[in-house]
């Protein structure tokens, strides 16, 4: 397992039917080492940051492998950063991994907190007003994390995991959970885990209407 790409971007105007504005999602590999803090890479511009960003979105991970899968289902090749994602790594067992598993680099630890809900700002990327529906349909989503340990991270640096145990939530879990209605057992499964502030506000609100 190790780092294929890292991936920063500035501020650009999108403009189209889906969004239109300022935002931060063409990512470009860089070739020098990053500092990794505690809100992600450094000089990595987050415009909405009331939708991204913060603590507990702090880095976005996206599979080497999934890009190969899109490449595939697109017909055309998919670069490292095209989705938004700060690191590009490969090894990565599965899509999606469970909340609180840890990324262990030289310097620094990730820890997983959630998956990427698709958004507009995605499909006009991709100029595709239906991109959403195509990529909550593949499940392959990324995975969001939170900083652990601050440090410098490199192209093709190595990394290991930290296991959760098997029966917690995981991040595909949660991705197709945000597409259906969910009752109250499974609202208090998926806060009792190390989730991101964002997803924890909105079952917290589910579950005050169910009891």
């Amino acid at each position: 397992m190790h780092i294929v790409s890292i991936n920063v971007g500035t501020a650009t105007l999108l403009e189209g039917r889906s969004f239109s504005g300022k935002t931060g999602i063409f990512k470009r590999p860089v070739a020098a080492p990053v500092t990794i803090g505690p809100l992600g890479l450094e000089d990595d511009a987050v415009i909405n940051e009331k939708h991204h960003g913060g603590p507990d979105q702090a880095v976005y991970l996206y599979r080497r492998e999934d890009y190969d899968w899109w490449s595939g289902e697109l017909g055309k090749t998919m670069a490292p950063g095209t989705f938004g994602d700060n690191l590009t790594l490969t090894g990565l067992p599965d899509p999606g991994l469970i909340v609180g598993t840890r990324l262990s680099f030289d310097e620094v630890t990730l820890e997983v907190t959630a998956p990427r809900i698709p958004c507009n700002t995605l499909a006009q990327r991709m100029g595709d007003a239906r991109f959403a529906k195509h990529f909550v349909k593949a499940l392959r989503p990324g995975i969001y994390c939170r900083v652990i340990q601050s440090g410098m991270v490199q192209t093709g640096e190595k990394f290991s995991l930290v296991p959760c145990p098997a029966d917690g939530v995981s991040t595909l879990e949660m991705f197709q959970a945000a597409y259906r209605k969910l009752d109250a057992s499974e609202l208090e499964r998926f806060l009792a885990a190390p989730i991101d502030v964002r997803s924890r506000s909105d079952y917290e609100g589910q579950l005050a209407k169910l009891i």
